[in-house]
């Protein structure tokens, strides 16, 4: 570990989603957020970017298997993992996206090296092909299918949503925001959707604005819920908006969360601003999260069963 960095001047936050997390499941979720962000940690302590900390950890949520993400995916309507994912530089503003990614083990590392190319945004099969190109993990798509949810899959009916799918608590989406000891912001979000998604829908994960966004000028943030009805709100920008204009994170997370009402959305959002503080806010019954804020000794990884941080 290297002794050059000074711990209390980085700082990093996780989170497993905002929905209605199935009490048997509660435990889980917390272990694989500390995990997550002990990884991301180590990474930042090493002297390694924010970038490569918010990729560390959401690969370690993506490999967990108790979340929507990598190996815990929902499955669409064919029965089939398909993976979005998107991550930021604050510091040059570089992005990279992939959506609708099919046999990808960790969908944030093809992201970042998205990132690293020319591109922004490579989708559907091209997804897999970039992968190969990059030296990523691809496979078989069948192994990306968790017995978990293959099982609900089965007891739903398959794919396709109901009349009130818009309205569901869906929402294990994982993402993470860091700040390293150069001060620099990153952010990262992944997912495999909602449950039983039309084959090639995508959510507000993978794009910058709405699913994440970090920007040394404000903040970097990460966001969980309803795709269809953040996407509209430029959700992620508009709370590190919030910060740019002076706000903390912690108030720009909770004054965010009321533009959720404009559609009656539902979701959940973490914020890290430059001078280390975290904001955690949610509407749904609850949020897995866990955070590191600069200038303190200790993780306290949460999940709370309420509708606000």
């Amino acid at each position: 570990m290297s002794s050059s960095v000074d711990p209390t001047s980085i700082a990093i936050a996780v989170h497993g989603g905002a929905f209605a997390i199935p009490p048997g499941e509660y435990e889980a979720h917390r272990l694989g957020c500390r995990k997550a962000l002990e990884r991301g940690r180590e990474v930042l302590l090493d002297g390694g970017s924010a970038l490569d900390a918010v990729e560390a950890a959401v690969r370690a949520l993506e490999d967990d298997g108790s979340f929507d993400a990598g190996r815990g995916s929902f499955l669409d309507e064919t029965g089939t993992v398909s993976l979005d994912a998107g991550i930021m530089d604050g510091a040059t503003l570089k992005t990279g996206s992939i959506a609708a990614g099919i046999g990808i083990r960790n969908a944030v590392t093809v992201a970042r090296r998205v990132l690293e190319s020319p591109h922004a945004v490579i989708v559907g099969e091209g997804a897999r092909l970039f992968a190969e190109r990059t030296g990523c993990d691809v496979c078989d798509p069948a192994e990306m299918v968790h017995p978990r949810e293959l099982a609900r899959w089965q007891a739903a009916g398959g794919g396709g949503g109901g009349p009130n799918w818009a309205s569901q608590l869906f929402g294990d989406t994982v993402g993470a925001v860091a700040l390293d000891a150069q001060g620099n912001l990153a952010a990262a979000t992944s997912t495999g959707g909602s449950p039983g998604k039309p084959r090639g829908r995508v959510g507000d994960s993978p794009f910058v604005g709405a699913g994440l966004f970090a920007d040394n000028r404000s903040a970097a943030t990460s966001t969980t819920g309803h795709g269809e009805r953040i996407i509209p709100l430029v959700w992620a920008k508009a709370v590190a908006d919030l910060v740019e204009r002076g706000h903390a994170a912690p108030q720009a997370a909770t004054m965010g969360l009321t533009m959720l009402d404009r559609l009656d959305a539902k979701g959940g959002i973490i914020v890290l601003d430059r001078q280390g503080n975290v904001g955690v806010a949610w509407n749904t019954p609850a949020m897995a999260f866990a955070a590191w804020p600069a200038g303190v000794g200790g993780a306290r990884p949460e999940i709370k069963d309420g509708p606000r941080a």
